[in-house]
């Protein structure tokens, strides 16, 4: 992990909602007190239980919100990838993270003071509009979740996280950056299911399995496995 405290915003290509809000209300960015942090593949960008102190932006790379159970047992609860706020949910809703956020690759973040933020909330218009629809998705992204996890059994389960994942990286051919593991932590099953479910589904023709590159090869009977659970 690698901190970077005198962070000069002006010169960034990767503009944040926040700081294009700032602009437009000739305030200073400098309340806000950015910091830009880069984390390696696999290092946690906020753990569940810690405090929150700064809203967090995705500016590079890609990572996973869950949910740390019992004994390991995590839950993936959905994917993440520039432009995207981290800790949005907290931010509403408890001073505590209730979640757990890792780099799935190598990432980059910046950190700007809550307490600036929700003030600048409250002020602006514009900045209201924007968290409230980044809010918006990630609450309609956690109750697609439990719906799939709750009325769906494991094969419906995983054809839909390969459909999830199809979305994500805008491809049917697609190159896994989660392991086997955290694909059976996107579905709610274990990692032994995971491995032997994707092997029914390619010796069925739906999907074929290189290594880490999935293709899809028949979306329709795979939407239609996730539909029917």
């Amino acid at each position: 992990m690698k901190i970077t405290r005198k962070v000069t915003c002006d010169s960034c290509r990767k503009k944040c909602d926040i700081y294009e809000a700032i602009i437009l209300t000739g305030r200073s960015f400098s309340g806000a007190g950015p910091i830009q942090v880069q984390f390696r593949k696999r290092e946690k960008i906020c753990r569940q239980g810690d405090d929150v102190s700064h809203a967090i932006y995705l500016v590079e790379g890609t990572a996973k919100l869950y949910i740390e159970g019992i004994n390991g047992h995590n839950i993936i609860l959905y994917l993440m990838k520039p432009p995207a706020y981290i800790g949005l949910l907290s931010f509403f809703e408890s001073i505590q993270y209730t979640y757990s956020v890792t780099a799935i690759e190598d990432s980059k973040i910046c950190m700007v003071d809550l307490n600036f933020l929700k003030q600048l909330y409250l002020e602006n218009h514009e900045v209201l509009l924007r968290l409230n629809k980044a809010f918006g998705k990630s609450v309609a992204l956690i109750m697609n979740k439990i719906i799939c996890l709750n009325q769906k059994n494991i094969r419906g389960r995983i054809a839909e996280s390969l459909l999830y994942l199809s979305g994500f990286y805008g491809n049917e051919k697609y190159n896994l950056s989660v392991t086997r593991k955290e694909l059976g932590e996107m579905s709610a099953i274990s990692e032994e299911n995971t491995v032997r479910l994707l092997t029914e589904l390619r010796k069925e023709g739906i999907i074929k399995v290189e290594g880490r590159e999935v293709i899809i090869k028949d979306k329709v009977l795979l939407k239609k496995i996730s539909e029917l659970g």
